[in-house]
């Protein structure tokens, strides 16, 4: 039996899942832990070199960029709260090499980060026994070297660290509100003593803010690069969001709760260190950028007791510990949750059975940071992981926008505001400071570049076809041959016996028309965890349908094919259909209604609407199918000539009277009315319109409506999608939808196939 099954009733297995030990407390801790590390120790004084005063404003609108990508976050972990994170989101919205990469890229950033602050521990801790135990340390050094010593505890500390992740969450998340409170008052202590001094001096405190920007915008440009890193560490909370209780209130709110905690330390510790001290000579963040990684130091030297420094050295120690516990929790779950799409090898999403840890995961990705930073140029994966970052946090702010497009249905707690401006914004200035990092870091982009080629090579070659057993598949028991699939035809969508016979009629006089033959298709869905050949022995009831298709055609005299398709979604099977049987017009049914106001059409006529390679026909019944009269409502367009043409067909095979109307306003001028008519008459400027179609104006205060009232004096409403903006979640344009929707009366909405270049974009973004 596998580690992440368990015995279960009735001699089945139940899969072994993450304990939801986290709570809002718990997961803000790990994410004020996780950004809070040894970069704003580190940072500071470099980023004043570089922008000096104008650092606080690289700070604020690195704050800026970090909230745009926190929204985008937010939102995907309320609606889809997996381990994994940003790989996760990815993933879903672009399946394939994308999601792949996109995992094996943060996979490598967050274990660098976690071997830089493993190796920052280590440099805190022989400064601290170096300042006041020197003894020990000369004798450490004398013994084995400085660097070994270094190297020494480094690798303790990463078999610590991992060791205290594979005891379990809870564990984890208690050490780590211990760790992230006690840095948090020692922060506390170093703003409380340089406030004092600002107090103090308020007019050397303002002197020290002049010139602001001394370098100009580049330098607070390349201060912003530099330290865009220190705010990464928000996202370890959707990537634990399996182990958080309630994860779709508990996520937002502990990522927004803890970007602010962050955002008021950072600023508030950049403020006193410009501002507190007093060098004797040059400005204050002349004296910061001289000492660079050490400035925060000189700074406590400068204006706290004689403590100071040791306060600031625990700090360090502190933030280093609770920082590398959170990353390597979120960096073992990016590798759990690419195992368990088999993107690694599956023995990594082993969770253990009764401490509920990937604690191969944990394992793996522990050895991985300790070979890492005992081997490696850490400063140059170091950039190569800030850039991985950047990047990720782009596809992140994509991802929205096509889930939003791809999988509308989805419940969204929460939601980011002004869509879709936020995550363009937030996509935008992330690939624009990634970019602008090769000025100043080139190397980075050749380490990031390496990693994502050899990510690849081993997609590619390996973790691709192992994968491909997760995906939803299709099967066709009898494909056409070459010569059939390249015959059009038309293809009728048949899952309700009882609209059957209407869907066919209004298929035959079309086929007719076009000199094409009539497909009957129907999908037997099977669940994901069936593969898709065991639904030969669910077919049965689905070759029923098909049988009564084709005793149907033999009753009216009429010729058909019949299409069966397995698949794991009904929707991939539909496409899959319209493909093998190179369908030229597909007729589809739908129930007049979704279970929610997410889907328009329900979730199997939206993807197959999205993503259908040919013209369609969706039609919605109502208590009869027998349809004698039509009214067909035009403004003209592309759309409108195709339903025009479809209904010269279709009128006079089922005896059945057209009334072609347009809608124009209650009060309505005669220009307004003579506008109307002239869209409607361009409908007919290439399809003809029979004598014994009647015209009828129709008044009301909204087109839908008025629509949808006249309809009830017939048997069906005719109508052509619309044109609407590229990012509007509609699928045939507001007013079909909503006559669709609402009408009383049976609706058959026409849509034209966009064509190849436009179908590429929609796979594209959803």
């Amino acid at each position: 039996m596998s580690s992440n099954e368990k015995p279960a009733v009735n001699g089945e297995t139940s899969q072994v899942t993450f304990a939801r030990d986290l709570g809002l407390f718990d997961s803000t801790m790990i994410g004020v832990g996780a950004m809070i590390g040894a970069g704003i120790f580190v940072l500071t004084g470099i980023a004043a070199g570089e922008a000096g005063p104008g650092s606080m404003l690289a700070f604020a609108l690195n704050a800026v960029v970090t909230l745009l990508t926190a929204f985008a976050y937010a939102e995907l972990a309320s609606a889809h709260p997996r381990a994994g994170g940003g790989y996760s989101y990815v993933r879903m919205a672009f399946p394939g090499s994308a999601g792949f990469t996109a995992g094996w890229m943060l996979w490598f950033a967050y274990t660098v980060a976690c071997s830089l602050y493993a190796l920052g521990f280590a440099g805190y801790l022989w400064e601290f026994v170096h300042k006041y135990f020197p003894s020990i340390s000369e004798f450490v050094f004398g013994l084995i070297g400085h660097d070994r010593s270094i190297l020494t505890v480094t690798f303790m500390v990463g078999i610590g660290f991992t060791w205290l992740n594979v005891r379990g969450a809870e564990v984890t998340g208690k050490t780590e509100n211990v760790l992230t409170i006690s840095k948090i008052i020692v922060l506390g202590i170093f703003v409380a003593f340089g406030l004092a001094r600002v107090f103090d001096e308020p007019q050397q405190a303002m002197d020290s803010f002049t010139p602001f920007l001394p370098n100009g915008m580049g330098g607070v440009l390349v201060a912003m690069g530099l330290t865009f890193i220190a705010f990464e560490g928000y996202d370890l909370i959707a990537t634990v969001a399996e182990e958080i209780k309630d994860p779709e209130k508990n996520i937002p709110r502990a990522t927004f709760i803890s970007l602010g905690i962050t955002i008021i330390i950072y600023m508030l510790i950049l403020f006193v260190a410009l501002a507190a001290i007093s060098p004797d000579e040059g400005s204050s963040w002349e004296f910061l950028g001289k000492f660079k990684e050490t400035a925060i130091v000189r700074a406590a030297e400068d204006f706290m007791p004689a403590f100071g420094v040791a306060l600031i050295v625990l700090g360090g120690l502190l933030s280093t510990m609770s920082a590398l516990n959170a990353t390597v929790m979120a960096a073992s779950r990016v590798a759990f949750s690419m195992g368990r799409d088999l993107w690694l090898p599956k023995q990594v999403a082993q969770i253990h059975s009764k401490r509920r840890t990937p604690h191969i995961a944990i394992l793996v990705t522990g050895v991985i940071l300790i070979v890492m930073a005992l081997t490696l140029p850490i400063e140059t994966v170091g950039s190569a992981a800030s850039l991985i970052f950047l990047l990720t946090f782009a596809m992140v702010n994509l991802s929205v926008i096509a889930l939003r497009r791809k999988h509308p249905e989805l419940p969204r707690k929460y939601k980011l505001p002004f869509y879709p401006v936020t995550p363009i914004l937030g996509f935008g200035l992330n690939i624009f400071l990634a970019l602008y990092q090769f000025k100043f870091q080139p190397m980075a982009w050749f380490v990031t570049i390496g990693w994502v080629a050899v990510g690849l090579l081993l997609y590619y070659a390996v973790f691709e076809k192992k994968s491909s057993a997760l995906q939803p598949q299709v099967l066709i028991p009898q494909k056409p041959t070459a010569e059939e699939e390249r015959e059009p035809c038309i293809l009728v969508a048949l899952h309700n016996p009882s609209n059957m016979g209407a869907l066919l009629n209004l298929a035959y006089p079309i086929a007719k028309q076009r000199g094409l033959k009539v497909v009957a298709a129907t999908v037997v869905e099977v669940p994901r965890q069936v593969p898709v050949h065991d639904g030969m022995r669910l077919a049965h009831h689905r070759e029923a349908l098909l049988k009564q298709a084709r005793e149907t055609a033999a009753e009216h005299k009429e010729q058909i094919g019949t299409e069966l398709v397995i698949a794991h979604r009904a929707s991939d099977g539909i496409l899959a259909a319209v493909q093998a049987q190179n369908a030229e017009l597909l007729i589809m049914g739908w129930k007049g209604y979704s279970n929610t106001r997410d889907r328009l059409f329900g979730d199997i006529a939206d993807k197959v609407i999205r993503y259908v390679p040919c013209d369609m026909a969706l039609v919605k019944f109502e208590d009869k199918t027998e349809l004698s009269s039509c009214l067909f409502p035009t403004a003209g367009g592309p759309n409108a000539r195709l339903a025009a043409s479809m209904l010269n067909a279709i009128a006079p095979a089922n005896n059945m009277s057209v009334t072609t109307g347009y809608v124009v306003p209650e009060q309505a001028t005669e220009e307004q009315k003579q506008e109307a008519e002239a869209h409607l008459n361009e409908t007919f400027e290439e399809v003809d319109r029979p004598a014994s179609w009647d015209t009828k104006m129709i008044t009301a205060r909204t087109v839908a409506g008025g629509i949808a009232k006249a309809g009830r004096d017939y048997d069906l409403v005719v109508i052509g999608a619309a044109k609407e903006p590229f990012f509007r979640r509609v699928l045939f344009g507001e007013i079909p939808e909503k006559v669709a929707r609402y009408s009383p009366t049976a609706v058959m909405v026409v849509k034209r196939y966009e064509g190849a270049v436009k179908s590429i974009l929609k796979r594209i973004l959803g």
